[in-house]
Formats: C-alpha cells, structure tokens, sequence
C-alpha cells in the first residue's frame, strides 16, 4: 500500500463523496454499509489459502459510473482527495482483485455497460458490458467473439483487467493476447481523461487488476459465426474419455471447447440426464457438421452419445461448466475440502495415475488446448499451504506445468507492470496491495491471459 493510500481520512472520503454526489447524484454513490459489504467481496473464497491470508478490507464508498467518460471523472476526482480506488467488475475473479485492501473507494463499471459499436471483425463496448451482451451483439451481424470466460456474465473490463483465461475456438486458444485491439484507459492523474491505446501498448494494461490504468472501453476481435452445438458424451472410465480428449479437438472445423471430468468429479455438477451419474463426462462445444465424426470417435472406445443441443444458449451453458467451475460445484457438495490448481501439459494423460496421486482426494478436470497439450484443474483435499507448494514442485518433477491461483498479487509482466504502474499512478492509489516486490511460492510465469501451465 503507498503512503497515499494509506495515510487517507475520512475528511478526504466525505469530501470525495460530496464531488460525487454532484456528478453522479444520489444513485451513483453510496456510503450504505450493505453496498460497500457487497462491494468489498469477491470469488476468492474458492481459495482457502487466500481465504487464510488475504488482507481484507472494506469500501468507504462506492461510485456506480454510466459511461466511459465518467469512470475517468470519478477517478480524477479520487485523485485529487488521495483516496485508494479499487475498480470492480462482476466480481466474479478468484485472485482477491477486486477487494479494496486499504478502504477507499470501489469503482463499480456494472452500469458502463453499453455496446457502442459492432463492426467487421471487432466490437467496442465500456467496461461493464458482460460478455454474453458482446456475444449476442456480435451474433446480430453474423459474428462471434474470439474467446469468452467461462463466467459468461463476467464484464469485459473485468475479463481483460483480471487474471482471465476464456473459451474459445481452439485455433485462438484461451489467451486474451491477440484478441484485444484497442483499449481507452484511464490513469491516476488529478485531470484523469480517456487515454486510447492500440496494439502493443494496448497489452501492458491486461492482467493486472488496474494498477496501470482502469480499463474503461474495449475494442476486441470477432470471428464469423459457427454453427456450434452442445455436445454430451460419457464413459464407463476417465481413461477411456482421454483417449478421445486429443482427436475430438483436432476435428476440423476446430471445436470451441472440448472438456472432461472423471465420474466423482461430474457427479458433482448440476443435474442434467445428459450428464449420467457415476459416469466419466465430455462435454464440448463443436461445429455442427463434426458431430458424426465426434460421435464414431466416442463410441470406438466404447463411450456413448448422451446429447446434441444446438443454439447459443446450450452452448454457454457447457461454457460454464469448464475451467475452474467443476472445480467451484466440488466445493460447494464438500465445503471447506478442496482446493484446486492450473495445470497443464501432456503428462496429465499420459501419467494421470501419477498426477491424482500428488495429492489425498486428487481429481483432474481436463480440457483440449489449441496446440494439442491438454490443460485443465487438479483438486486435491486441502491441509495446509506447505503442502500446496510441495505438490506443485511434485507435478512440476512429473513434467506437469503448474499455476498457482491462490495468490491475489500481479503475476503477469509484473517488471513491465511496475514501471508502468509508477508512471501512471504516481500515488499508488490504483488497487493498492496487488502489485507487491516478491512473488509467493508456487507462482509461475505467465504468458498470454491465462498463466503459462506448460510443461517446460
């Protein structure tokens, strides 16, 4: 935390509410306990190590900006007050990003949520704007998104300015790298104003919860629409949905999401007949004209087609039941057990024994990658963080790469980030406590919008 942020009063926080007041008026700031509880919170609970170490903190107040031009209004104006500004999307992140550490203010983008223009092979929209509002949009003139998060409601700002990884068609990969064009963002500078940025100026602002710059406006990549299809298959075995895992996402066209989970692991989603109890589960997002192909691949390992649900809506909804979210479902049927890891490389099939092994209780959820090497999320029974990072040096020797997620501090670019950050932010009023000195144990190198799990 800067000696800025730490030294604001409340003399500071009641004049900044006051300036607030007059720009946002009544319903677009609040100092109401209940909304600053609501604000002060996020998905980090899904970690029990940063729910044992997190320094926690509460909002003084809360700004809910409309639009791009006052997000910078309401920052000059937390500036000019020296008061901490921790901005927050749908609060959907699993890092602690979005808990305002040293009190002041949360800057909610929810309400800046307009779509301000689809175009041919990209679409701008303000930062609160979810992802499901871009697709649809985009859906309107014949196109797609590149990649979106398996939170589909989560907010553009948020996805980009967060530790995110996305579904997306496999020939883009999760990465948000690439898929950005342009960015208005926003510095901690008393006369804080729209700064466009393009490129690779555009990427230093990704992955760094706001300590650079707030992300208010985003232009991103679109693809022409798929026919794509929900796709349900299942298992007497785990081992006999990886032996497909690879082919199923090599199909041409390219899947937008192939992923598994072994019976203990699927028994603990929502109920859906397509998803049969006591069995490994596949679930993917395909091309509608590869289904056969998908279909002849399931059954030469003695699998079988559960279901085909075609259209948008059955399709986020698989979406949503990838990355860390079986994970998430596990906890919620044992609170207080697991903990989970990013994982990656093609040792998670080929010595998947091995791998459950690491950890009491150890369960793989496994995902096709654009480059063929398998990601996914390992859940092992959790005692302590020494044991945490033990594992990860026990996957790492098994040729698994490995990333961290119970950490709530930048990880991604992080010299660039601080040089840029300093720059900036002269203050350290943007997020403070999210871009500290030393890493924890067990972090990685990240690459891209998701952290490198590759295996080296």
């Amino acid at each position: 935390m800067s000696v800025a942020a730490a030294q604001v009063g409340s003399a500071d926080v009641d004049a900044l509410h006051a300036e607030l007041l007059a720009l946002l008026g009544p319903r677009g700031v609040s100092v109401d306990r209940r909304v600053r509880e609501r604000a002060s919170v996020d998905g980090a609970k899904m970690s029990p190590i940063i729910v044992e170490q997190l320094p926690l903190g509460m909002a003084d107040l809360v700004a809910f900006p409309t639009s791009a031009e006052q997000i910078a209004q309401v920052v000059g104006a937390a500036v000019r007050h020296g008061v901490a500004i921790t901005p927050r999307g749908k609060g959907t992140g699993n890092y602690g990003q979005a808990i305002p550490m040293p009190g002041g203010l949360v800057l909610d983008l929810s309400r800046a949520r307009a779509v301000v223009e689809v175009g041919e092979g990209v679409v701008t929209a303000e930062a609160g704007a979810s992802m499901v509002s871009l697709e649809q949009a985009a859906r309107e003139t014949g196109q797609e998104l590149w990649i979106y998060p398996s939170t589909a409601q989560s907010s553009i700002g948020g996805f980009l300015g967060g530790g995110s990884g996305g579904t997306g068609s496999l020939v883009h990969g999760s990465s948000s790298m690439g898929f950005v064009v342009a960015l208005d963002v926003v510095h901690a500078v008393p006369d804080a104003t729209l700064v466009h940025v393009e490129g690779e100026e555009a990427q230093a602002y990704l992955h760094n919860y706001g300590v650079t710059g707030i992300i208010a406006r985003a232009t991103v990549r679109l693809d022409p629409v798929h026919d794509w299809c929900g796709y349900y298959a299942s298992f007497d075995t785990f081992e006999d949905l990886l032996r497909v895992l690879r082919p199923i996402g090599n199909l041409t066209p390219t899947p937008r999401l192939v992923s598994g989970d072994l019976p203990t692991l699927a028994n603990a989603l929502p109920e859906d007949p397509a998803i049969p109890a006591d069995r490994a589960s596949l679930r993917a997002i395909l091309d509608a004209s590869t289904v056969e192909q998908a279909t002849a691949l399931v059954e030469s390992v003695g699998g079988r087609l559960e279901d085909v649900r075609p259209g948008p809506q059955p399709c986020v909804k698989i979406s949503t039941l990838s990355y860390n979210h079986p994970i998430e479902w596990l906890q919620k049927t044992s609170p207080g057990t697991y903990f989970h890891l990013e994982v990656g490389g093609h040792a998670l099939i080929d010595r998947l024994e091995e791998v459950h092994a690491v950890f009491e209780g150890g369960m793989l959820h496994i995902e096709a990658q654009y480059d063929g090497s398998p990601i996914g999320m390992l859940a092992g029974v959790y005692a302590s963080p020494e044991q945490v990072y033990a594992g990860i040096d026990a996957l790492r020797a098994l040729g698994v790469g490995v990333h961290s997620p119970h950490q709530w501090h930048v990880d991604f670019e992080v010299d660039r980030t601080r040089a840029l950050a300093a720059r900036n932010d002269p203050q350290g009023l943007l997020n403070p406590g999210k871009l500290v000195t030393e890493r924890a144990p067990g972090a990685g190198k990240t690459m891209g919008g998701r952290t490198t799990v590759r295996a080296s």
